[in-house]
Formats: structure tokens, sequence, C-alpha cells
């Protein structure tokens, strides 16, 4: 079976609650050859595994049928099906997104053109105002009919209960359908049936009053349950809006307005001051600030220029550039991030399948207690029938698991688009938990705690002055594309430092460049070759041993075979390095550096840092080590690259790579820091600890709720309209803690 799994994406309208999420879930899952489920709220999407041979039409008709409209969601390659097991190790399948932002609504099939009236439900909430939406038109109705039957009963009390019953009607007639459609589905136990059953009950007793008024309340309550659902739902998809519709292509000599999502890759794009950038791309001409506040949180705008990476929704602030497209519309940085928070939210947690699982058995163990304590006190000991019916269907309405069960989901979500906002990407519940554990992090050196390139750190003059060196220096290095050689250019640059033509300018293989500069023979290269062209003075020779030692490579000038000074370059630590990894040690989590690099580097970049030293290692090696950590009962984080540290990156507890939004970074590990700041993964850890302090909270609340109102149920303190306020009380509390965290700038 596994080896012909497949797996479809769907949009569905109309959630609006963990218990609409259960419903299909559990619906979904009982169907012939369908292997696992993965239902977002936040996200509006249902992932379905399932047997190649599976009937698709099927599946839809069965969620439909629940009262929801759903749609294919198709890749660009137009399959959506694609075998399983093809994702990124969390297996996460990123096939199978529309972000193009179309309007998905009454895409029911046909037969079902009823669905909107049976759920109740629309998707209005996240996109207009409430009192728009299907819900919020029948809970004015609900509400106006009973304000209606109060008043025209106060006038005429001879009306009896019948207005209340009418009055309930209004509200009940389609929460009884979804109650049937969910029960024929093999889903008897839901908040509609227990309403249901509450509702029709309290009239059999003679409670029509309370009856029509518990009605309104669950409506009015669910209600608020779609408004907060579709905050959380705008909150990530509010990332796509950053991007403008139109952008100013260059093509043929000239500049012409076209819609952003057809640039294609290499096309040349021209953004103006104050302009949005329209696509992920790369600065070919002009310098300005950059505000990327609106994607990575930074509020200090930062200074790119030729060559440097931008990245769509930015903002540029004073200059105009010109920029070649790196990627598409579907695959820029804002729309990756879309994807992956959107699948991320259908991955559960432990403590959510845990939750998930303990609902299960607790609805009906509910159901139960209501039914025994609607019987068993007239029967053993002769107490009057109403009354005790009457607490149990109260315990009914108390027990619904609706605020206990969206009380994981809910923070998770607002933590995964908190998190994307800054730049930190998570795939699942199960990562954001696990992040909170971790009780050890071990770093890749090269582009993670370092830039990733050399820079020049030390020039020394000898007989002419320093900036004479580097511009003869540069002057042999220009049209190079060493590492070395760039980084010459790049502080020539810098210090505006003018640059000489050279002729006769060639390598030396493996020892440097030579070349003619304003009739003089300079040589460029390493202190061993140079030593072969004359011997280096002794105070020299130890200046270049120290800066060696350092983990600095150091370059020798010399003018006609006499020693004119020298460049020391190293790959430098990333500005925040220091400060990130104190904040890691600070709360006791070990930190270790895994480098392929030489002990000497290493060892000089580790004493700067301040962090534990393993060099000269082998990829296999970073792996070994990875799992020594966790033989000593640590909880490991590796953070890399994502391309030569991949098997240390799955032998850890969570595998955390380090890039600036490219593929590699965002497919290769369990999370992914986009913008490259070492202090990131301590942020990260930080929320996931608030995550979880949330969901205590939360879990805290919905039972401590419940066991209040069961208690004055019991006793006789509270009634229906009550204990329905307990379940939609405590569920907009829940949503509403759990929303703070969508505030979340980096503190606990």
């Amino acid at each position: 079976m596994a080896a012909t799994a497949a797996q479809t994406r769907y949009r569905v309208e109309g959630m609006d609650c963990a218990g609409c999420a259960t419903k299909i879930d559990s619906a979904v899952r009982r169907m012939h050859g369908v292997q696992d489920v993965n239902v977002s709220v936040t996200a509006g999407t249902m992932t379905v595994r399932h047997a190649a041979e599976s009937d698709l039409a099927a599946i839809e008709k069965k969620v439909t049928g629940l009262g929801y409209s759903v749609a294919q969601l198709t890749s660009e390659a137009g399959q959506n099906a694609k075998p399983a097991g093809h994702g990124t190790k969390g297996g996460h399948d990123h096939a199978g997104h529309d972000h193009a932002g179309r309007d998905l609504a009454g895409t029911a099939q046909d037969g079902h053109d009823d669905v909107e009236s049976l759920h109740g439900h629309d998707h209005t909430p996240a996109t207009g105002p409430w009192w728009n939406s299907a819900k919020g038109r029948l809970s004015i109705a609900s509400g106006a009919a009973l304000a209606a039957a109060f008043a025209i009963h106060y006038f005429w009390p001879a009306t009896g209960v019948w207005l209340f019953i009418a009055a309930m009607l209004i509200g009940l007639v389609p929460i009884a359908r979804r109650a049937v459609m969910a029960a024929l589905a093999g889903i008897p136990f839901t908040i509609e049936m227990l309403m249901t059953i509450a509702a029709i009950g309290a009239v059999i007793i003679g409670a029509g009053e309370e009856a029509a008024t518990v009605v309104f309340l669950f409506l009015v309550g669910e209600l608020l349950e779609g408004v907060a659902a579709g905050k959380a739902r705008s909150s990530i998809e509010a990332l796509t809006t950053l991007v403008p519709k139109t952008a100013f292509l260059e093509e043929n000599g000239a500049t012409r307005e076209v819609p952003a999502e057809a640039l294609g890759v290499g096309a040349v794009i021209l953004v103006r001051p104050g302009d949005r950038i329209p696509a992920d791309g790369k600065i070919i001409e002009g310098e300005s600030a950059i505000d990327e506040s609106p994607v990575s949180g930074e509020s200090v705008p930062v200074r790119k220029g030729v060559d440097a990476d931008v990245f769509a929704g930015t903002i540029n602030g004073d200059g105009v550039l010109r920029i070649t497209v790196t990627a598409a519309a579907s695959d820029n940085t804002i729309a990756r991030i879309v994807k992956l928070v959107e699948e991320a939210q259908e991955s559960k947690a432990p403590t959510e399948r845990f939750i998930d699982r303990f609902s299960r058995w607790y609805t009906p163990a509910v159901v139960a207690v209501g039914a025994l304590v609607a019987v068993v006190p007239p029967l053993a000991f002769g107490d009057d029938w109403n009354e005790w019916i009457y607490k149990g269907l109260a315990l009914l309405l108390i027990g619904c698991p609706c605020a206990l069960v969206i009380s994981v989901p809910a923070a998770i979500a607002a933590s995964l688009s908190a998190g994307a906002r800054r730049g930190l990407l998570m795939k699942g519940g199960a990562v954001l938990e696990g992040l909170g554990k971790i009780t050890a992090v071990a770093w890749d050196k090269t582009g993670t705690l370092t830039e990733g390139k050399p820079v020049v750190t030390d020039v020394v003059a000898i007989g002419i002055s320093e900036k004479e060196v580097l511009s003869l220096a540069a002057a042999l290095e220009t049209g190079s594309s060493h590492p070395l050689a760039l980084a010459i250019l790049r502080k020539a640059k810098a210090d505006r430092v003018p640059v000489p033509p050279a002729v006769e300018a060639k390598a030396l293989g493996g020892k440097g460049v030579v070349g003619r500069i304003g009739g003089k023979n300079v040589f460029l290269g390493s202190p061993i070759a140079g030593g072969e062209k004359v011997a280096l003075p002794t105070e020299q020779a130890a200046r270049i041993a120290e800066l060696n030692d350092q983990g600095k490579s150091v370059s020798v000038l010399l003018i006609n075979d006499v020693l004119a000074g020298f460049i020391a370059m190293r790959d430098e630590p990333r500005p925040d390095a220091q400060a990130g990894l104190k904040v890691l040690t600070d709360v006791g989590i070990r930190t270790v550096m895994l480098t392929g690099d030489n002990q000497r580097t290493a060892a000089a970049i580790g004493k700067q840092l301040g962090i534990e030293v393993r060099s000269e290692l082998l990829p296999e090696d970073k792996q070994r080590i990875v799992g020594e950590l966790k033989g000593q009962g640590l909880t490991v984080a590796k953070v890399g690259d994502g391309i030569n540290d991949a098997p240390a990156l799955a032998a850890a507890d969570i595998g955390i790579a380090m890039g600036g939004g490219t593929d590699v970074a965002l497919e290769t590990a369990d999370a992914a820091v986009l913008h490259g700041r070492v202090g990131d993964v301590a942020a990260m850890i930080k929320l996931s600890q608030a995550t979880m302090a949330n969901i205590k909270q939360n879990i805290t609340m919905a039972l401590g709720l419940k066991a209040v109102f069961l208690v004055t149920t019991v006793v006789g303190i509270t009634g229906l309209w009550p204990a329905i306020l307990a379940d939609t009380g405590a569920t907009v509390l829940v949503t509403a803690n759990a929303m703070r965290l969508l505030r979340w700038k980096g503190g606990v």
C-alpha cells in the first residue's frame, strides 16, 4: 500500500472551530483507502494521504455532506496527488497549494447547493463583516425571534411556551440537521448533537424559554469562534498582501507595468524609492536602504547594493534599483512561508494528539454522566424527575469539549504565524513543541556562526601606505572570483581606494598572482610562496604567524621582490553570534561548534565566541557527535546550512537550517531561520516555551470553568444558559488567550 500511496490537498470552506476539523477528520479517516488525514482550521485546508486508486469524488462528497464546501488545490504542474514520503524530513508535501487568492466559496459539488444551510458556516468572518456571513444572519434572526418572543409573552402571557419553541426552532433546525449529518457519517458525539438533545429535552420538561435562550447563546458562541478563527487565518494570509500587484518590467530598452505574478526568473525590474519590491531578486544596479520589517521584523533598514539579495514585500528606501528576478511569484520567500506555515498548522503536536484522543473518550463519558445524573436520583431516591433531567441536560452542555480541543491548535497556529513573520519557520506543532525541550545546540561554523565569506581584517604596510598596499593588491585581483580576491576587492571599494590597471597579470598555481603595475613587478600570494622569492624579516614572519594563530589567512605583497606589506583575511562571526550564543548558555543550554575547518581557525573563532569547538570533522563525524550528545541524555538541535550538514541535521532531535530564504533552508530541516541571525535560534526556543505556557493556561481555563459549572449545576445554583456560557465562554477565552501569541515579538 505504501508504495502506491498518494497525497491530495483541499481547501475547505466553512470551518470555524476545532469541532469542525474533528468531524471532517473522523468522517474522512473512516473511508476506504484513506491512510491519514490532517485538517487545519486556521489554514482552511485538509491533506489526505490515500491509496492511489481511492475515489477522490467520494471523499469530497463526504465533506460536503457534513456541510462544508471543498475544492482540490492543484499544483502548478497540474498534479495534485503526489507519491507520499517524497516531502521533507517531517513528511510534509509542498504540492497542491493555491496562493493566488482565488475565491473558492461556492465550489460545492453538484447536488450540494444547500451546503451552507446545512452547516450555517461560511468563510466570511475572515474576509468580511460578521453580519454578512450565514452564521451572522442566523444569529441575528435567532436573537430577534427570542426578543420578540419575550416581548409578546410579556404582554400576552397566554401565548405560553409556544412562542419560545418557535424562536428556538429558527436556530435549532440547522443545528439539528448538522448533528444528523455527522451521526450518519459515524460521528454521533458532536456539540450539535449535545445541543439538540439539551434543547429538545428542555422543551419536554417545560423549560422552553431557557431552550430558546440556550440556542441563541450557542449560535453567538459559534459566531465568536468563527470570528476568532478568521483572525487567526488572516494573520498569515496577510503576508500575501505585502507583495505589490504590479511591477515595472524592463524589456527591449523600454519599461512597462505588468502584473507581478507574471514575472519570470531572469526578468529585470525597476523599483522606485518608496515602492515595495515585487519579487525575490538580486540587485544589478543601484544602492538603497531596504526596509525588511514587513518580512523579518527587523526595525532598522538594511543598506544593500549590487549583488545583494532582496525579498518580495520589502520596501525600497531612497534609491532607484534595477533587480534581476530570482524566483517566480509562486515560489518567492513570502509564498514559501505561507505554504510552509499552512502545512505546519496541519501537523499536530504530541500534546494536541493527546487532547484529540482524550476528547474522543471524554464526550461519550459526559453523555453517560449526564444520563446518570438525570435518571439515578429519581429512580433511586424518588427525587423530582424534571429537576434532575434539567441538571443532566445542563451537564451535556457543560461537557462539550470545544474549548479543550481548540486550546492546543489555536496556540500553535498563532505561534507559527508569529514566528513566520520574524523569519522563524517551524514545520508543525511537533517541532514547535520539541524546541522548548532543547538542552544542547550544535552549530556549524561557516555560514552559520560566521558570515560565510572572508573579509579583510588587517592591512600591514612596510615602506608604503596601507592604501597603496590595498590598491596594488586589488589591481592584481581584479576579475578574479576567488573568495580571498573578492574580499580584497570589497575592501578596496568600501575604502574608496583607486585601483590602477595591471598588465601581464597571471595566476601562479597554488602560489598567488603576479603582474606589472606602473612599471613595477608586483606579487601577491601566500607567505610560503613569497618566502621563496625573498627572505621575510623575522619580525614580519612572527607577525604573520600571530595572524595565522588567530585563524586568519595572510597574503604578502612584494614589489620588485621586496616585501611591501601583507593583508590578513578571515571569515568573521556574524554580528550577533556572541550575544545569541550567550542567551542560550545563560539559560543552561549547552553549545558546541562542529566544523570541518582546521583546528587553528576553528579554535580562534571558538575563543572569540566563547563556544566549545570540535574541528576538522567530516559530515559523518558531525552526525556521530550529535548521536553522542543525545546519548548523554541531551535533547539536541543542530543548526547548519542545510547542505553538507544534512546527516547531522537528520540525526538531531530538531534540525534547524540557517539561510536567506533558499529552497535548502526551507526544505532540508525541521525548522529554518530565514534571516541568518544566530539570536533567532534562541528566539525560536523562547517562542516554543511561550507557546507551551499558553497551552497550559488554555487547558487550565477550559477544564477549570467546566469543573466550576459542573459543581454549581449539580447543587442547583446554575442552569442551562449558564452551562452554555461555560462552553462558549471558555472557547472564546481560550481562543483570545492563544491569539495573544500573534503579538509575540521575541520575549516570553
